[in-house]
């Protein structure tokens, strides 16, 4: 699953991650943004049932309803707004989140309740803050205890934890970086390409053949974003230096 205690504790340890430049997150976001909305302008109101097992995905970090982050999304806003249309699906996302279940039979008016709280600035606010909090925070505090110090490289980790999540399954991105360890002899030490190399490989394997059967179809379809960054770092652009143009056979887009 995408969600779970990790986050909370990643969070407490943020202080000690790395950390991304303001301009090299937004050229970040951006790369992620592609491979998820085909879009270097991060999608808040993307909302489309694709399949994978995941119910509902939506919102500028592809949030679902069926693994436990849509839900925080939507509570979170309630808490700020609690007159708004995507209010009354909480108890059914509460209980598809609990379940890990991609059931969308009972949230008719969910993608056009959460196109229209996309229009209001505060809920894109939240969707932001719970990115911070679930992927972007967690992904630097194992970025931090990997060794990896490079843009490029943070980057590498943070896309993979959108598209994988952090749980305690063997698509994590956890678990793929303690692959990626057991086959480096470790965190990176003097080789970041290397070990990235190594890292990236692990996962475009992963994404061929994930644990999660539910994901393999759409999955096998998204190899391109990692080897988009392989590129990045045969190219030497270890700091997400601008302009990076994405060309691969789905995406074809420059991030200023």
């Amino acid at each position: 699953m995408k969600y779970s205690l990790i986050f909370m504790v990643s969070v407490i340890v943020w202080k000690v991650s790395a950390n991304l430049s303001k301009e090299a997150k937004k050229r970040c976001e951006s790369y992620t943004s592609i491979f998820e909305n085909d879009s270097i302008d991060l999608q808040y109101a993307y909302v489309e049932d694709i399949h994978d097992g995941r119910g509902y995905t939506s919102g500028r970090a592809g949030f679902t309803t069926g693994t436990g982050d849509a839900i925080l999304v939507v509570k979170k806003y309630t808490e700020m707004k609690a007159d708004n249309p995507l209010a009354k699906f909480i108890t059914e996302l509460e209980r598809l989140a609990k379940k890990g279940s991609g059931d969308v039979s009972r949230l008719g008016g969910y993608p056009s309740a959460w196109k229209e709280a996309a229009k209001d600035p505060k809920f894109r606010e939240v969707q932001d803050e719970v990115n911070d909090d679930l992927y972007y925070r967690p992904a630097m505090v194992r970025a931090k205890k990997a060794g990896v110090k490079s843009a490029t490289g943070m980057c590498a980790l943070y896309d993979c934890v959108i598209q994988h999540g952090d749980g305690d399954d063997g698509d994590s991105l956890g678990a793929i970086i303690k692959r990626t360890e057991t086959s480096e002899g470790g965190p990176v030490k003097d080789d970041e390409k290397k070990w990235l190399k190594t890292f990236l490989k692990t996962r475009r394997y992963d994404l061929q053949h994930p644990y999660n059967r539910d994901t393999e179809e759409e999955w096998k379809n998204s190899v391109d974003r990692v080897d988009a960054m392989v590129k990045m770092i045969d190219e030497g652009n270890m700091e997400m230096k601008g302009p990076i143009h994405v060309k691969t056979p789905n995406h074809d887009l420059t991030i200023p």
